[in-house]
């Protein structure tokens, strides 16, 4: 499998949608309401800003064939040199190791285009897949907020993993 990351291109409009979209991931994203397709067509029309710029980038994971799901920067913080990540492989392609590719993808990129110092990711407690990502890719757990996300009328826990560069 070859995979490679790209930025979002208008055509990915319908894919993000369904993404953002999906109310089983909300409990993972801190999303609580639907996105309009208008609000997710400005998003991809502004995808194009340098993360330094725009403090977020999304990438797609693809090969030449299939997109296999998205790897998301947010918060980036030029300042301490972190930022956050999160990712999404798609149902029919997940357990097939395309997560560590794409992790490891994702992280070569941003250190190649920004200063950077440490990646963190914030996990919900009951994503066992990807509590095991982050882990298996060098990621460290630091912390647990209790009650942290309020989804489906209960408080959920959230993991934080952090992985530091060695300078």
């Amino acid at each position: 499998m070859n995979l490679k990351l790209r930025a979002l291109e208008p055509n990915d409009l319908d894919l993000v949608y369904e993404v953002e979209n999906d109310k089983a991931l909300w409990v993972y994203s801190n999303t609580s309401s639907p996105f309009s397709r208008h609000s997710l067509k400005k998003f991809i029309e502004n995808s194009h800003l340098d993360i330094i710029e725009h403090k977020q980038l999304r990438l797609v994971i693809f090969d030449e064939t299939n997109s296999y799901g998205f790897i998301d920067f947010y918060n980036y913080d030029i300042i301490n040199r972190r930022v956050g990540v999160g990712i999404i492989i798609f149902k029919e392609h997940r357990s097939k190791g395309i997560g560590s590719i794409s992790l490891k993808l994702a992280e070569k990129h941003l250190i190649d285009h920004a200063p950077i110092h440490q990646f963190y990711a914030n996990v919900s407690n009951s994503n066992t897949k990807s509590i095991l990502l982050f882990e298996k890719n060098g990621y460290i757990k630091v912390g647990l907020k209790k009650d942290w996300i309020f989804y489906n009328n209960k408080f959920n826990d959230e993991l934080l993993f952090q992985k530091i560069l060695k300078t």
